[in-house]
């Protein structure tokens, strides 16, 4: 299993999306899950409107400095595609998947070959264009309620799968772990856990 850093590697909220929560990830070798915007022709970090003064998505690749860790793109807003891989491509960076655009943006980046993990959740039961994506993103938005052998039918069908970590709900996420380790499911190369505790 692939631990994915939400936001970066943070220690308090404040830190969230921002330089010390990168360097901190990609200095312990962690994936890392962060959300872009556009403001003002460039694509920007940030999981609410943009301001002004945040990170360029080209910044982080900076710091990621060429080590090409693993990328979990939120899409905020439509259109971004084009310039996303652009910037990608600028700073050689292949190990990476976007998720959580609209279903517009999600047929055209199917379309223009990018890793997209289409959105399973408890609000969303039937994954958009499931058969055209690599992957799924997995989440539990109310409750825990998919099984370790759904997971399991997901990855046998020749998917990726990322789950969203139940601390991302600010819910106790004990018993979802357990229940991953006791189906053996940690042992899985193309599962993914996105966290706000990845050090855990």
């Amino acid at each position: 299993m692939l631990i994915l850093a939400h936001r970066g590697c943070w220690q308090t909220p404040a830190e969230k999306n921002t330089r010390t929560a990168f360097e901190r990830s990609f200095t312990l070798g962690f994936g890392t899950e962060t959300d872009v915007r556009d403001l003002a022709g460039q694509i920007v970090i940030s999981h609410d409107m943009p301001r002004g003064g945040e990170l360029t998505f080209a910044e982080v690749l900076q710091i990621m400095d060429r080590r090409n860790l693993p990328l979990a793109i939120n899409i905020k807003a439509d259109g971004l595609a084009d310039q996303l891989l652009a910037v990608l491509r600028h700073y050689r960076q292949t190990n990476y998947f976007t998720f959580d655009m609209s279903i517009p943006d999600l047929a055209y980046q199917v379309k223009k070959g990018l890793p997209v993990f289409t959105g399973l959740s408890d609000l969303n039961p039937a994954a958009p264009l499931l058969a055209k994506c690599p992957g799924v993103w997995l989440d539990a938005f109310d409750s825990l309620w998919y099984t370790p052998e759904a997971v399991k039918d997901l990855l046998r069908s020749g998917k990726r799968v990322c789950i969203v970590s139940e601390d991302l709900h600010q819910r106790d996420n004990a018993a979802q772990w357990k229940m991953l380790k006791t189906a053996g499911l940690f042992e899985e190369d193309n599962l993914l856990l996105c966290t706000d505790q990845p050090q855990k």
